[in-house]
């Protein structure tokens, strides 16, 4: 799978006449060669030339976690002690770069790609994405099986949500114990938002130490990482009955989320998507309320391309993956947000979120 990837990302570079892919700590990296590295002040970067074998440039004392990782099955490693120069490595592998194109990974520390520009005066430089955005966009199948696993996993964990909902909780409370549902069943927790009543509002309301009060909504919005590949999901619950005016508004958005993964198919433009559900919201008079685009992309990153926002009007392809989430929120009483993964199929759509998307009483 990684030598696939690799052979690829040389494809592009051939392809744009760019000579080398630069690629520091990241989801890039994890793609191409399956390591997690950790983003340290040590220089630990990944050579991809157009031609030629790629190079892993690591400091010395990260060499046994990048062999762990599997990452020197693919690429040669290229250690550097503490008294080395980690650019003159890179200079070593890329040559002097007069005249020459590189693409730098877009989450590379400045300092390090500033270091980069000082040692290779003569290239052209250009956004790593310019290479990885055609390679991440298109889930392949194996991507595509791992993303239905792991959908699949966060709706179980939805699925034990609501006995975790009493009156009398904190939020903090709750959050911790799905936390603790997210790691039986991912590798990692990417984060737990749990929104009581009007902190459901925040669509990014950091779990607080509100407590649960009867008649309270409750967004909930989850996600970890399994396999290398990541869930979202968001569902909303209220503790007892619901709160005047809140089950109208769910309604809205029930049928807005639904118009909008109905729209998705390929050709069909990203920001159509975003336009199925906000005109539905908007006529039910709720429009300034939905304050954020209607979906992301989503693979080894929680948010990637494509954006489901109007404006983009890149049309959806075979195998892109993204959220379908619009949210409406009313400041100072309750907020909802409905989330689901969903793919691009050869002639429609596959969601792979299936829990019950009405509102669950918790308690």
């Amino acid at each position: 799978m990684f030598t696939d990837r690799l052979e690829r990302a040389r494809t592009q570079l051939k392809a744009q006449g760019i000579d080398a892919l630069l690629v520091g700590p990241s989801a890039d990296l994890r793609y191409l060669v399956g390591y997690e590295a950790l983003p340290l002040e040590r220089l630990t970067l990944l050579v991809v030339p157009a031609d030629g074998e790629p190079h892993l440039i690591t400091p010395e004392l990260e060499v046994a976690r990048a062999q762990d990782s599997g990452a020197s099955s693919h690429v040669h490693l290229r250690p550097w002690g503490e008294t080395d120069d980690p650019i003159a490595l890179v200079t070593d592998l890329v040559g002097p770069g007069e005249g020459a194109s590189f693409a730098v990974q877009d989450r590379l520390w400045t300092s390090f790609t500033l270091q980069l520009q000082d040692a290779l005066p003569g290239a052209r430089w250009v956004p790593g994405s310019q290479v990885m955005r055609e390679l991440r966009l298109i889930k392949a199948e194996d991507e595509r099986a791992l993303l239905r696993e792991v959908g699949a996993a966060i709706d179980r964990v939805h699925a034990q949500v609501p006995s975790l909902l009493r009156p009398g909780r904190t939020e903090r409370e709750a959050g911790r114990d799905i936390a603790e549902l997210i790691r039986e069943d991912h590798d990692e927790v990417n984060f737990v938002i749990v929104g009581s009543g009007p902190n459901g509002a925040s669509p990014h309301h950091e779990t607080g130490d509100r407590v649960l009060e009867e008649g309270d909504a409750v967004v909930v919005d989850i996600g970890g990482t399994r396999q290398g590949y990541c869930s979202d999901c968001t569902r909303n619950y209220v503790v007892g009955s619901a709160p005047d005016g809140y089950e109208e508004l769910h309604a809205v958005l029930e049928a807005a989320q639904e118009a909008a993964v109905r729209a998705v198919a390929p050709g069909v433009p990203a920001e159509a998507i975003d336009a199925a559900a906000r005109d539905i919201i908007t006529e039910a008079g709720y429009g300034e309320r939905f304050i954020h685009r209607t979906g992301h992309g989503i693979g080894v990153e929680e948010h990637e391309e494509p954006w489901i926002v109007a404006g983009n009007d890149q049309p959806l392809q075979e195998g892109m993956a993204f959220s379908v989430e619009p949210g409406i929120y009313v400041p100072d009483r309750y907020g909802a947000r409905i989330e689901d993964i969903v793919l691009v199929t050869d002639n429609g759509v596959e969601t792979l979120n299936h829990r019950p998307r009405g509102i669950v009483v918790g308690g």
